[in-house]
This record gives C-alpha cells, sequence and structure tokens, in this order.
C-alpha cells in the first residue's frame, strides 16, 4: 500500500481530493525540508539513537538531502528521488545492512519526534507515523 492509497489520492492526471496531497498537506517543500532535518537532528543528538546514528555514513548531509527527496516523493510531492535514483526499492536498498527490531524503533523513535514537532495537524501526522511504522517494519532483515 502506498502513500496514495492510504490517503486515496488519484493520480496528478486525474482530480484531486479537495484536501490534496499530504506533501501540500503538511506545508509542501519546506516542511518537508524541516521534517527530514530534524529528523536527522534527533538522531544526532538524542542518546536513544546512538546505535542507529553508527551506522548511517558520516556526514549526514548528502543523506539528509537523499531522504529529504524520497519523503518528498512517498507523500505525494515531486519525483525527484526517483528522476535521480531510480525506483526506492526500499527493500533492497537496505538489505546489506542488518536492521534489527531495535534499529527500527529507534528509526521510529526519531520519527516519531520529528513528526509531532513538524506537522501541525496531528491526525495527519499520526496516520503518517503509522504508514512510516509499516513501511519500517518491511525494512527488519534480522531478528
Amino acid at each position: 500500500m502506498g502513500i496514495r492509497d492510504l490517503f486515496n489520492i488519484k493520480k496528478k492526471s486525474d482530480s484531486r481530493t479537495s484536501q490534496g496531497t499530504p506533501y501540500e498537506r503538511i506545508g509542501g517543500e519546506e516542511k518537508v525540508r524541516e521534517l527530514a532535518n530534524t529528523f536527522y537532528d534527533i538522531m544526532e543528538t538524542d542518546p536513544l539513537a546512538s546505535e542507529l546514528l553508527a551506522i548511517h555514513p558520516q556526514p549526514l548531509d548528502r543523506i539528509r538531502h537523499v531522504f529529504f527527496l524520497y519523503l518528498s516523493l512517498w507523500l505525494g510531492g515531486p519525483d525527484d528521488y526517483q528522476q535521480q535514483y531510480g525506483h526506492p526499492r526500499l527493500r533492497a536498498r537496505h538489505l546489506p545492512y542488518t536492521v534489527t527490531p531495535e534499529l527500527k524503533a529507534q528509526w521510529m523513535y526519531c520519527m516519531r519526534k520529528a513528526m509531532f514537532k513538524t506537522v501541525a495537524d496531528i491526525a495527519l501526522a499520526q496516520q503518517l507515523i503509522d504508514a512510516l511504522d509499516q513501511l519500517a517494519n518491511h525494512m527488519v532483515n534480522t531478528k
């Protein structure tokens, strides 16, 4: 299930829902960039995410940008990520790394904090967290 299914959003060529995409609803490029940066700021500074931070290449500048591009695509915004990197294939891209339930929990911890700090619409933030939790479960490849 993709974000379009979750929010019952039709393709750009179809008629749009009155609410727009999650990308539009959270505030577009500026807010999605803020969400991505806040996520990594939390990862870098919160001791509860130290194991997650340790597996990320430093400095985080490049990955912050790539994550922003991915979130934009995932939320129904511009497809710059796909144009630059191809189909996300998240599971395949994460297979070279050991992704444990503990790392998934740390990732969700950072995302939950970032989401509720950045997204003003609490109901939308919770819907996005629920969808991201399902996606993150799919990345776990080690018990």
